[in-house]
């Protein structure tokens, strides 16, 4: 989205004749800590995925660039050619001057008091000059925001937090306008030109403020400002006058104390609200001008076609749940991330704030086992459990970043599972229920594989956009001739429910789509004596003629209701236990007490990781997004072609044009001890071929694994390099799974 506005204000520029406001100057990023180097080098990897050009500069080269700095305890730089800063007066008028050549029609001076909501749709807005019908309304209001979507009966995870900037008095150079700009993060610092002789600087200081305006509507003035807090902000001016030392006999000449709009999870905040047409584009957490054009451009796709070009699920507002209406909630997360903005922030590592709020039932069970907890979409999880610590004694930390949030009960709970059975709690799984007469038809419509199955069957598919990406990757099971289950990631309930329930609403089917994620706790129990232990509690056959793999089976175990599915993640023989929630606990201590003599142990996501790896199973999000087809993606064995569904006539004319331009590919490292993150750059001969999507450790086959998107025509054995921070690691291209080619375990 940056790199389009670029180019779009480069456009306005020749279109309106106006300035943009655009100053290239180009940026450092200073690093004065061994931590920050490395994240440095880090970003510059990952800055070669995107082709981004980023330079690693010592401190030398680092004050040739900008001779104002003190660069004694500078250690390392970026710079980055490419980045520069806006004028916000010149960009919104050359913005406004360019819509209104289009036909754009804009009116200032005029107060929002209402958004009318009919029928779950809006309809317009009202204003201090009369009411505007609409079928569409975008609400970018900023740090307002929050405010005007509760106009409209939406609670947005938006926190208007106090952000301050000061202007100092003129330097003793004629102009600063055009010196780079500065991110000195380790000082929680940043700086620019400004006013012809001045330096802009900024903080994000470590006790931030919420703004929380009166009672009434916080629009009442064209921008709000508050008394300049210098006490709070005196050790960002402390640390600017340490990095500039010219500063330390300049006073400050101009203080801006305003309030930013940011999130709870510091990304932007768009899409499509639960009202009907009524849009969010905010939450920029104080980047929204570099990405203005971009927003524009996506937003105005999404709004028209239904998907824009890119890949914006991280943004999506339907990443949250109910949860993050609160203001509570949504407060706390947003004024944490902004007091750790600047900080390194790990693979892995995980934030305490707001935290417990969603718990399976087997909670209780946790501390006992000295379970490592992490959090997504509110639920808490277990990463590991360090009682498993000491089974494989001699496991090897990954180097680097990789081994920071890393236990060796990880290999433990690989190595129990592979030898005999583990047992995870994955209760986080979104699970929706669509029934009504029409189920059939809308799922056919929308799934890219079969679900017209028997009762009792399961199908894997993805659901996909008119171009053919990638919006869902989850199981349908049917349960009976008008009732089926989707489960899918933890994080995608509300996005999937919500692509459902449009589609239904557009095309008129009869169907209700309910989100019954907290009815149904879900325990896996998988590893070759999943059956020894599972069926003396049944008196259901699991034998492998009676209980076949991807079928679905009503049975107690002990006294519980369960839907037994034979499904794996891991590779392994097993089964997903779902029951309602109110016997979890007690279907969790049966198979604990059951499985102890066969060696089973308790085991979290970080196995379950490791060995999706080793399966080459694929994660939405990562290996898979909304610009990714199944075909690119190597899931062409999942669709059916033979049927329509949605985003059918673009998969054929990619299938048609011959071989893919690029397909995910397996990497095998050569050394085992390096482990990738994502992202890293994968070239070949020299040359820049993809980016790593996701990557681990894979413990049964003792390799490290990377997935990469990569030319199509990159034969199985092709010797590549990727980046791991400052380093080219010698890598393979491998046929993958790695793990159990001929699903012999799965299907035992």
């Amino acid at each position: 989205m940056i790199m389009y506005s670029s180019g779009l204000y480069a456009e306005l520029r020749e279109l309106t004749g106006l300035d943009p406001g655009w100053r290239g100057v180009g940026g450092l990023r200073l690093a004065t800590s061994s931590e920050r180097v490395e994240e440095l080098r880090r970003q510059a990897s990952s800055a070669a995925t995107y082709g981004l050009e980023m330079e690693l500069l010592g401190p030398a080269a680092t004050v040739d660039r900008l001779p104002l700095l003190n660069v004694a305890d500078v250690r390392l730089s970026g710079w980055l050619p490419g980045d520069g800063w806006l004028e916000p007066a010149r960009l919104g008028t050359a913005l406004a001057a360019g819509a209104e050549r289009l036909g754009v029609r804009i009116v200032t001076g005029t107060r929002v008091t209402g958004v009318t909501v009919e029928g779950g749709r809006v309809r317009g807005v009202v204003t201090d000059a009369g009411a505007v019908a609409a079928d569409v309304v975008v609400n970018a209001a900023g740090a307002a925001a929050g405010h005007v979507g509760r106009l409209a009966g939406v609670d947005l995870p938006i926190v208007p937090i106090k952000h301050q900037y000061v202007v100092s008095a003129p330097l003793s150079d004629a102009s600063t306008m055009d010196i780079p700009t500065v991110r000195d993060p380790d000082r929680i610092v940043y700086f620019r030109g400004a006013d012809e002789t001045g330096l802009l600087v900024g903080g994000y200081v470590r006790d931030p403020s919420p703004w929380q305006p009166e009672a009434g509507a916080p629009l009442d003035r064209a921008r709000t400002l508050f008394e300049p807090d210098m006490a709070k902000f005196a050790e960002s001016w402390a640390n600017a006058r340490h990095r500039v030392p010219e500063l330390r006999a300049l006073d400050i000449a101009r203080v801006v104390h305003g309030p930013e709009a940011f999130t709870p999870d510091g990304e932007f905040l768009l899409g499509e609200t639960p009202v009907a047409g009524f849009w969010v584009a905010a939450g920029f957490c104080v980047h929204g001008l570099a990405a203005a054009g971009g927003v524009g451009k996506v937003m105005a796709e999404w709004i028209a076609d239904g998907t824009p070009e890119y890949d914006v699920s991280t943004m999506d507002v339907r990443r949250y749940g109910r949860y993050a209406g609160s203001r509570r909630w949504a407060g706390a997360r947003a004024l944490d991330g902004y007091s750790r903005y600047y900080d390194v922030v790990y693979p892995g590592q995980e934030w305490a704030t707001a935290r417990p709020l969603r718990r399976s039932a087997v909670w209780p069970r946790l501390g006992e086992l000295d379970a490592a907890l992490g959090e997504k979409a509110g639920w808490e999880r277990v990463n590991w459990f360090g009682t498993n610590a000491d089974l494989t004694p001699e496991a090897q930390r990954p180097k680097g970043w990789a081994g920071r949030n890393w236990s060796p009960a990880i290999a433990g709970e690989v190595a129990a599972t592979a030898r005999a059975a583990g047992l995870f709690d994955q209760s986080s799984f979104a699970k929706l229920d669509v029934r009504g007469r029409d189920a059939l038809d809308l799922l056919q419509r929308l799934c890219a594989n079969d679900v017209a199955r028997p009762t009792g069957s399961l199908t894997y598919t993805q659901m996909l956009n008119t171009r053919g990406g990638i919006e869902a990757d989850l199981t349908v099971t049917r349960l009976g001739e008008s009732h089926f289950r989707l489960v899918t990631s933890t994080a995608s309930g509300v996005r999937d429910a919500d692509w459902i329930r449009k589609h239904a609403l557009a095309e008129d089917f009869d169907v209700i789509v309910d989100d019954v994620t907290g009815a149904y706790g879900c325990l896996c129990l998988w590893g070759p004596r999943a059956r020894n232990i599972l069926q003396p509690l049944t008196d259901t056959s699991l034998a492998p003629a009676d209980f076949k793999f991807m079928r679905a089976v009503n049975l107690f175990v002990g006294p519980v209701p369960v839907l037994a599915q034979r499904v794996t993640y891991v590779g392994e023989l097993g089964w997903e236990l779902y029951a309602p929630t109110e016997y979890v606990l007690t279907l969790w201590d049966l198979l604990q007490e059951a499985g102890r003599p066969h060696g089973m142990r308790p085991a979290g996501y970080r196995a379950i990781d490791s060995m999706r790896l080793e399966k080459g199973y694929r994660v939405w999000g990562s290996d898979l997004t909304t610009d990714t087809s199944p075909i690119a993606a190597g899931l062409a064995t999942f669709v059916q072609w033979g049927k329509p569904f949605l985003g059918r006539d673009a998969l054929l004319a990619e299938r048609d044009a011959g071989p893919p331009p690029r397909v995910l590919r397996c990497l095998v490292l050569d050394d085992p001890g390096t482990v990738c993150l994502g992202s890293e750059p994968v070239r070949i001969n020299g040359v820049p071929a993809g980016r790593v999507t996701s990557g681990g450790f894979g413990y049964r086959v003792g390799a490290s694994i990377a997935y990469a998107y990569l030319p199509g025509d990159v034969p199985t054995g092709t010797p590549v390099e990727v980046g791991v921070f400052d380093r080219w690691v010698p890598a393979v291209v491998r046929q993958d799974p790695l793990y159990d080619p001929k699903m012999s375990r799965i299907r035992a």
